[in-house]
């Protein structure tokens, strides 16, 4: 993977892949640019720019004060420019969407367009709990086929996948050694997520509203308990042209290769060709 260093010294690593329109993809909080592997083959006529963020994946690790959601972001930017790329379009999931908003909020002549995988900017306590459980923390299992064989019972809201499939998630986001699976990301990642959501739980709703006139899609998993079907109605009315999909048997977050997210992205890539 080819990397840049950014202007306080942290090293990124990042896919660049394929050709057409440019399509910033990024992942979820723990995650890393393999977050994508699963859709990259549907999104043709693009070019895929998946960046591992900082503390997480192949780039440097910079420490719990840096893991934030306004210095990824600025971190996005660096990137672009790095590559020369004057407008993107983006695909957030999770924290990548985030993320999104904020650019496309603040730096709206950067971003053609924004794609939201199951989050908006009300998040329920719930979902945000589940995370605080295992984010920064090793998994009991020893190795991924102990772990694949677990995560239908540790994964509510999941239907109909493949076992294939949750092994593929094994190896993705832990690495097994000889004491047993490893988170691939720095553990303190943890004291910054905590961080931010002490108190009440900030809700962004002026920032989504300032995407007015951009192209906007919503992907949900219908049983996700970070994003309630009540903040996607919400989201809904504040723009009514946005592009919704909610995908069946799938909860935070949605794999985007199921037909009801590639029918969405299918659409939100065509308002920008």
């Amino acid at each position: 993977m080819p990397s840049f260093t950014t202007s306080d010294g942290t090293r990124i690593h990042y896919r660049d892949e394929g050709e057409g329109l440019p399509l910033l993809c990024l992942a979820g909080l723990t995650r890393n640019a393999s977050d994508f592997d699963y859709v990259a083959p549907h999104l043709t006529g693009c070019r895929l720019i998946c960046p591992d963020y900082r503390g997480r994946g192949g780039s440097g690790w910079s420490g719990a004060a840096t893991y934030t959601v306004p210095q990824e972001a600025r971190d996005q930017l660096e990137l672009l420019d790095h590559l020369g790329l004057g407008r993107v379009a983006i695909l957030g999931t999770s924290r990548g969407g985030l993320i999104g908003m904020g650019l496309a909020a603040m730096h709206r002549d950067k971003v053609m367009g924004l794609c939201l995988n199951d989050v908006g900017p009300a998040l329920n306590r719930d979902g945000l709990e589940r995370i605080f459980d295992y984010v920064g923390r090793n998994p009991a299992a020893k190795t991924h086929a102990v772990l694949a064989a677990a995560y239908p019972g540790a994964m509510p809201g999941f239907v109909n996948v493949p076992p294939e499939r949750w092994l593929e998630e094994a190896r993705k986001h832990y690495d097994e050694t000889p004491e047993g699976l490893k988170i691939n990301y720095d553990p303190a990642l943890r004291q910054a997520f905590l961080a931010a959501f002490e108190g009440d739980i900030p809700e962004a709703w002026p920032l989504f509203e300032a995407l007015e006139g951009l192209p906007l899609a919503l992907i949900r998993g219908e049983n996700s308990d970070l994003l309630t079907q009540d903040a996607a109605r919400k989201m809904r009315q504040v723009h009514p042209e946005m592009i919704y999909a909610e995908v069946p048997d799938r909860a935070h977050i949605p794999f985007l290769d199921e037909p009801e997210a590639l029918k969405a992205l299918d659409q939100w890539l065509e308002k920008m060709r």
